[in-house]
């Protein structure tokens, strides 16, 4: 990710149809420093762009709650920003963001404790660390298309965001074709997911109609194959219903491997009573170790194996019923 101008490009979209001058009267500035922020000479810090955000209405809370809700729920951010990241980083070590955000590991770890602030190009690497998607977050804040550093990548991540929902088999079949590095045939994926050949070339045929493979080989020889040139990405703010529906059909796949487990699957269970504070801890491991490992696919280097997590927390004296409120991701 090319941190530097893609935060000069995000700090010019914030100022909009503003003069640099004028932009900086408005944020209190009796000098200028926006035109040293625009030319990459100096950098405001991540709370200073936030609350430049906020001084041309756009809403930062939104922003970060629609980005990651679970680490945004009952923070202020511009009054914690440290605390966001911290919860946002799980039990992520230090010495891992250092090295995927090639800064320190003693300026990671000032900034997660609040000790200091990180400038707004360290801010968007740590992010991007984290999570992989630091573009979904300028996003929400700017227009990405006023971020032309970010913008291409950015949309063919989302181009896609349907096709999982349609076809949640898309996702898998993906895994398959990176985790090969060659150009595979569909019934190869087929017989690698133990799924039907008719489905495997269904969602081959989707994918390139979206842009995500594409076909190499002779078709003739019978040497046909597909490749990977596009990256699925799941539309975390759909509908419920549509977020619903695709848990639902993970959740089945491993109902039926647990019927014939792998020597590698694990499955397990535990029914128990706790106090109110504690089973909010143990939702608090969750939704940690989610983004934990969200964040360590992310960032992997190279791939030999594919994996689905499943983590559930069910409260089981309080029925489900239709009243009851969507379950919420971790």
């Amino acid at each position: 990710m090319n941190v530097e101008p893609a935060a000069r490009e995000v700090l010019r979209a914030i100022r909009g149809p503003r003069s640099q001058v004028g932009f900086a009267r408005r944020l209190g500035y009796r000098a200028n420093p926006v035109a040293n922020w625009e030319s990459g000479r100096r950098f405001p810090t991540a709370l200073e762009t936030l609350r430049a955000c906020g001084r041309v209405g756009i809403d930062v809370q939104r922003a970060f709650e629609r980005f990651v809700p679970a680490a945004a729920a009952g923070r202020v951010v511009t009054e914690d920003l440290a605390g966001w990241l911290s919860e946002l980083r799980g039990s992520t070590s230090i010495s891992e963001l250092s090295r995927r955000s090639g800064r320190s590991r003693f300026a990671v770890s000032r900034w997660l404790s609040g000790q200091a602030q990180p400038r707004l190009p360290d801010f968007l690497r740590l992010l991007q660390a984290m999570t992989g998607r630091a573009s979904d977050l300028v996003a929400e804040l700017v227009p990405i298309a006023s971020v032309p550093t970010l913008e291409s990548d950015h949309r063919r991540r989302h181009a896609a965001r349907g096709l999982a929902f349609e076809e949640p088999w898309t996702e898998a079949i993906l895994r398959v074709l990176e985790l090969c590095g060659e150009p595979v045939a569909s019934e190869r994926v087929a017989r690698a997911l133990a799924i039907d050949p008719g489905l495997a070339q269904r969602c081959l045929s989707r994918l390139q109609d979206a842009g995500l493979v594409e076909p190499r080989g002779d078709p003739g020889t019978g040497d046909a194959g597909y490749v990977v040139v596009g990256e699925l990405t799941v539309d975390t703010g759909a509908s419920p219903e549509r977020i619903q529906h695709l848990k639902a059909h993970w959740t089945r796949v491993a109902l039926e491997r647990l019927a014939a487990p792998g020597p590698q699957d694990q499955f397990g269970y535990n029914v128990f009573t706790v106090s109110e504070p504690e089973l909010e801890a143990i939702a608090a491991i969750l939704r940690g170790a989610f983004r934990e490992i969200r964040s360590l696919v992310a960032n992997s280097e190279h791939s030999d194996a594919i994996g689905l997590i499943n983590l559930q927390l069910v409260r089981l004296d309080h029925p489900a019923g239709p009243t009851s409120e969507s379950p919420q991701s971790p």
